[in-house]
């Protein structure tokens, strides 16, 4: 029974860590905005292919895709969200119902709560692995953290670009 237990407290503590690290992640693409003007959310520097404000709602989106494909359930997100910042979108396929830059921030930082809520008991439920062999929620959070990274290198890039 003992080690039932053990093995439990390390699954638990590991969880907290994943969500700890989603949370922190975060910050770090909020805090690489926060000074940033809407208006220059909307600049597409030339070398580039979108702008600040397509890669905060390409971020937001892509955790709960990948959610999505591997659950096979409804990630409950609107449906234009996929051709405003899905793979292959850009900017120029924003319409007047497109989250503004402001929203998105909101949005990023409401997500990893509502991502704890949603799927935190879910994280070792098995489902049939993707062509890269994830198979868990939690699998897919790890693989979305580092996606994440690529982005906040894209935007402070942009930043540098805005800088001069």
């Amino acid at each position: 029974m003992t080690s039932i237990t053990w093995e439990g407290d390390i699954t638990k503590k590991r969880h907290e860590v994943l969500f700890k690290q989603i949370e922190t992640y975060r910050s770090e693409v909020l805090a690489a905005v926060e000074d940033v003007t809407s208006e220059e959310a909307e600049i597409i520097p030339n070398g580039f292919h979108n702008n600040i404000r397509w890669n905060l709602g390409h971020i937001f989106l892509d955790q709960f895709l990948w959610i999505q494909a591997i659950t096979k359930e409804d990630a409950n997100v609107p449906e234009p969200f996929h051709s405003w910042f899905g793979f292959g979108t850009f900017p120029k396929d924003f319409t007047a119902d497109t989250p503004s830059f402001e929203e998105l921030k909101t949005l990023l930082k409401q997500q990893p709560a509502r991502l704890k809520q949603a799927y935190g008991n879910r994280l070792e439920e098995e489902f049939p692995p993707t062509e890269m062999g994830i198979h868990t929620i939690e699998q897919v959070l790890i693989r979305t953290i580092f996606h994440e990274g690529m982005h906040l290198q894209a935007i402070w890039d942009l930043r540098k670009y805005l800088a001069g």
